[in-house]
């Protein structure tokens, strides 16, 4: 799966963070660190997600 994620250079190195996941950040000292910072955040977000929305019933919407 791939998502969309932004990158700005700080004093420290980089922030990462992926817009579709709020609150998902990361950061590292090179871009490469951070583009693998932010890889092992979104796994952790989403293994998070899932574990927590276990016992919720799903549907589906139809937008546009």
């Amino acid at each position: 799966m791939r998502y969309q994620v932004k990158l700005k250079k700080s004093d420290e190195g980089y922030a990462i963070w992926c817009p579709a996941l709020p609150g998902c950040w990361s950061q590292g000292e090179t871009e490469e660190e951070a583009l693998e910072n932010i890889k092992d955040a979104i796994q952790v977000y989403l293994d998070t997600l899932e574990e927590l929305t276990l016992d919720a019933e799903a549907r589906y919407v139809e937008v546009g």
